[in-house]
């Protein structure tokens, strides 16, 4: 029977109990506690904008955008509007452009039109329905582009911290084929800087032109190797050959040959 009883008070307890601050309970408010009316808001159903609560009515209601009751739709954006009023002022300011419209379009309707002009008047919803379509397809992009993956909010980064690992450098083994390159190329760039001197020839043709002219007459025949020194090289028997030919274009000697493969005789033009 004692422990019913406990559990009765701690129930009763528990039903006065506000909150629990740091482990202690507590059962009343403190009379000097200030809550600002706009400390807490929860918002169901967001509007965007005049637009966006027009389209939202219409939806509502399965309506077709392009044959809107003007009177139904009319009278619920006003009762929307009355109640920003009384929450929030400042934000109904916006919708009443929206309310002024329809408030013209419904009176538009309602004025009789002339049977002739009747085919040709415009509908006075055509305007307020293109911004309708027009909105519509912009806040459906929107609302595409926001069921993409976003970083932070779908899509998360990972990240991980590999463990530190210590490089052991190992000095490279050099043969003997690697040394006999390295200075095959020494070598050559050394070629880059040596000098190369031109003297002047110890043998000129002119002259060798006039010692041959002096061998040579124009009664006998002398067989052409014996023109040729072996002693200076060939350096020497370039020279003479060089004579000669300057000698035969001069029409100053004459070579004669019996046979082909027959040794060649020089002697002196007559």
């Amino acid at each position: 029977m004692d422990e019913s009883i406990q559990q009765v008070i701690g129930q009763a307890a528990e039903e006065q109990l506000v909150a629990r601050v740091r482990g202690e309970a507590v059962t009343s408010l403190p009379q000097d506690l200030y809550i600002p009316p706009d400390a807490l808001e929860v918002f169901l159903e967001t509007f965007e904008g005049p637009l966006d609560l027009l389209l939202y009515l219409i939806r509502k209601q399965n309506l077709d955008v392009l044959d809107i009751p003007i009177a139904e739709i009319t009278r619920q954006y006003i009762e929307y509007v009355e109640l920003m009023k009384e929450l929030r002022l400042e934000l109904a300011a916006e919708y009443l452009v929206m309310a002024a419209m329809l408030a013209e379009i419904k009176s538009r309707m309602l004025l009789p039109k002339p049977a002739a002009d009747s085919e040709d008047e415009e509908d006075p919803r055509a305007e307020l329905v293109r911004r309708l379509q027009e909105y519509e397809r912009y806040k459906a992009a929107a609302e595409n582009l926001d069921q993409l993956p976003r970083v932070a909010r779908d899509v998360f980064p990972a990240s991980a911290e590999g463990p530190v690992r210590t490089l052991v450098k190992l000095q490279p083994e050099v043969s003997l084929d690697e040394l006999l390159a390295a200075l095959a190329d020494v070598l050559a760039r050394a070629e880059l800087f040596t000098n190369h001197q031109v003297q002047r020839e110890a043998l000129s043709v002119r002259e060798r032109m006039s010692e041959t002219l002096s061998r040579l007459d124009n009664e006998r025949f002398v067989e052409f190797t014996a023109l040729f020194r072996l002693e200076e090289g060939r350096l020497g028997m370039v020279v003479t050959f060089l004579a000669v030919l300057e000698l035969v274009k001069e029409s100053l000697i004459q070579l004669v040959q019996a046979e082909p493969f027959a040794p060649i005789y020089v002697k002196a033009a007559a």
